[in-house]
């Protein structure tokens, strides 16, 4: 399956997330999700200017329609891989990890800017994406870009929430990777399409760059059976 526009707002992604992870676990209403946007909205501090930085995925795979991008940089975060993914990219059995946003240091990204007018509609689609599992905490900050700083709607790390899972270190980050797979595909395409789109955009990520060369040597030195093969 692919994540794409109509998959998130036509539902099929999350029936999808739910036949893997069950009645039990606690989703977003749509309540909540309204309710989160229109809350959003109303903080920002330049109304009619909304901006969304990406770190991760949504750097090559958006899915919200928007007016302008831009590389950015944010301050007081860095990008880890420090949430449990048991579907999608990952398995109740072998979990994946995603990307999430964690305090200190800086990221550099991209960053978004909704067609005014369109705020709702487009962060609707974002929050049904992002926020499904509540497993992130958005909040406004602020991204240095080219022409100037824009304030940023980003996307951190639920500390408190049962995915968050802070302090792996790289080896085990690298095996998780490696060899998670779920029905949106491998986990370790995540960190691949990540890794080579921040490259197009002359933007480096040492870490990331020293994982995709770890999880890149484990694959070819685990047996074939260990290896999961691409979603098809």
């Amino acid at each position: 399956m692919a994540l794409t526009r109509q998959s998130i707002l036509d539902g099929s992604i999350h029936e999808s997330l739910r036949a893997v992870l069950g009645p039990s676990v606690r989703l977003m209403t749509d309540e909540e999700r309204q309710s989160g946007v229109s809350t959003m909205i109303a903080r920002s501090p330049r109304p009619g200017r909304i901006w969304v930085f990406a770190f991760g995925s949504l750097i090559w795979n958006p899915a919200f329609e928007f007016a302008e991008r831009r590389v950015a940089r944010v301050h007081g975060f860095h990008r880890a891989f420090c949430l449990w993914n048991r579907a999608g990219r990952g398995s109740p059995e072998r979990p994946g990890l995603m990307l999430s946003l964690e305090s200190g240091g800086s990221c550099t990204g991209v960053a978004y800017r909704l067609e005014a007018g369109t705020e709702s509609t487009e962060l609707d689609v974002l929050w049904r994406r992002e926020m499904l599992t509540l497993s992130y905490r958005p909040v406004w900050t602020v991204a240095q870009t080219p022409e100037g700083p824009e304030p940023v709607i980003a996307f951190t790390a639920n500390r408190s929430h049962e995915r968050y899972v802070p302090g792996l270190d790289h080896q085990t980050v690298a095996h998780h990777i490696a060899t998670a797979q779920g029905h949106l595909g491998r986990c370790c395409d995540y960190l691949f399409e990540t890794v080579a789109h921040l490259r197009e955009l002359g933007i480096r990520d040492r870490r990331l760059e020293a994982l995709e060369h770890t999880v890149r040597s484990m694959q070819a030195a685990a047996p074939p059976s260990d290896t999961p093969e691409p979603a098809r």
